[in-house]
């Protein structure tokens, strides 16, 4: 398997990266199976959940945005060591503390996932040095594996979460409820050390200024326009004007889809289950458990049909079908087994565009730019998922929680169909490069 050879081959500093994504991702999941109940339990409504959710993005668009565009400057390495002692503080907060506004605070300036998903600065930042430290061709399978062991850590976090709650119910650990979900905080804040270790370990190669693979040019894409750059001054604040047009353009549909995305965030699904269908955490461990490895292996074919493809063929074959399910989820409401094939089928191809997404923005920005504007998009992801939460708390409020899927499921839609206006004749011109 081509995937493998890769990672066989791969060096210290790749693997590092996978390390850190694994810890990263499998400390949200923890924490995103219980961080709706534990707001409730300190006694935290619907509509003050979908706020305290919002803000918390709010936050982390505003720290991010400042970390991703001084990143190359600053040192790689320093700003994810920032980001990593944000995680332990926060993790730290949310274990002995119960005050809201505080809280919150921790939530928007640290790092809590209020959806299990990438927050903070660390995936554009990791992405970046996986383009630098990868040859063109190896890129489909490393951002592949990137992505299979992100979800796996998400994954196991949450099976882990399910059962860690319930024997402390069972064992009467603790007297109350909300001790136990204070205790995966515990948790979260050792898997965020763990993860500050595995970035003091990256050497000076992970640096923009060490090293990094030239792109091959792509011409005469998108109405003849070069969206890469001339090298300019590595540390030149601006972005070339193409640049910014393609930049504009990614942000246009990563931005509707995310839009889409944050009205139903996974932290809103475990509480969807919890209170639709009564389910305890450790049947909701277990579901997400399988719903994250469903995802993590679709991650590895999703490498083979970008390479067969293109990357926006690949995302739009697979991210159709996908949102199609989410927005039947709710239709089967009343009967278990059927909301949960069509929840597994969302999963099973929802993450199999990320790697084609990945290789469509490595392949169109040059490695000079590469950090600001994949921190600059996935800035404009979470800026655009601060807005859904507020809404979902408020249609929740009323007993119509459901209407998110189908809301999410639309926007993803939307997505697609400007993907392909803007960016479909591009598959060819990047295939001649992935396949040499």
């Amino acid at each position: 398997m081509r995937a493998w050879q890769v990672y066989k081959t791969s060096g210290r500093d790749l693997k590092l990266c996978w390390i850190s994504a694994f810890l990263r991702l499998g400390s949200y999941g923890v924490t995103n199976q219980v961080l709706t109940l534990f707001l409730k339990e300190i006694g935290i409504g619907e509509k003050e959940m979908g706020w305290f959710m919002s803000l918390t993005l709010v936050g982390d668009v505003c720290i991010s945005y400042l970390l991703t565009w001084h990143a190359d400057e600053w040192g790689r390495r320093r700003t994810l060591t920032y980001g990593a002692v944000m995680m332990v503080l926060s993790g730290i907060v949310f274990t002995w503390s119960e005050n809201f506004y505080v809280l919150l605070v921790f939530a928007i300036f640290g790092v809590i996932s209020p959806s299990s998903d990438e927050v903070g600065p660390f995936k554009s930042i990791e992405e970046s040095m996986m383009a630098h430290l990868t040859p063109h061709n190896r890129r489909p399978e490393v951002y592949a594996i990137h992505s299979l062991v992100s979800i796996s850590g998400s994954a196991l976090g949450s099976i882990f979460c399910g059962w860690f709650v319930q024997v402390l119910q069972d064992k009467r650990i603790f007297d109350t409820q909300l001790q136990c979900y204070k205790a995966v905080f515990a948790v979260y804040t050792v898997l965020a050390i763990a993860k500050l270790l595995s970035i003091v370990f990256l050497s000076n190669a992970a640096e923009l200024d060490v090293h990094h693979h030239e792109e091959p040019d792509v011409q005469q894409v998108l109405d003849e326009t070069v969206p890469l750059v001339e090298e300019n001054d590595r540390k030149k604040s601006r972005l070339a004007p193409e640049t910014f047009s393609v930049m504009v353009k990614l942000l246009v549909i990563f931005m509707l889809d995310s839009f889409g995305s944050g009205f139903m965030t996974s932290a809103w699904t475990v509480f969807y289950y919890s209170v639709v269908f009564g389910l305890g955490p450790a049947a909701l461990g277990v579901i997400f458990f399988a719903a994250k490895i469903i995802m993590a292996l679709s991650s590895l074919p999703s490498s083979t049909i970008a390479r067969a493809l293109g990357p926006v063929k690949a995302t739009l074959i697979v991210q159709v079908p996908s949102a199609i399910f989410f927005m039947l989820v709710p239709f089967a409401e009343g009967h278990l087994s059927l909301s949960l094939i069509m929840f597994n089928l969302y999963n099973l191809t929802t993450a199999m565009d990320v790697t084609p997404r990945q290789i469509l923005l490595t392949n169109i920005i040059k490695p000079s730019d590469l950090t600001r504007v994949m921190g600059v998009v996935n800035i404009g992801k979470t800026f655009a998922r601060c807005i859904g939460p507020v809404f979902t708390g408020l249609l929740a409020d009323r007993g119509l929680l459901w209407c998110c899927y189908l809301i999410s499921g639309s926007f993803v839609l939307l997505a697609d169909f400007v993907l392909a206006v803007l960016f479909y004749d591009i598959d060819s011109h990047v295939l001649r490069n992935t396949n040499t």
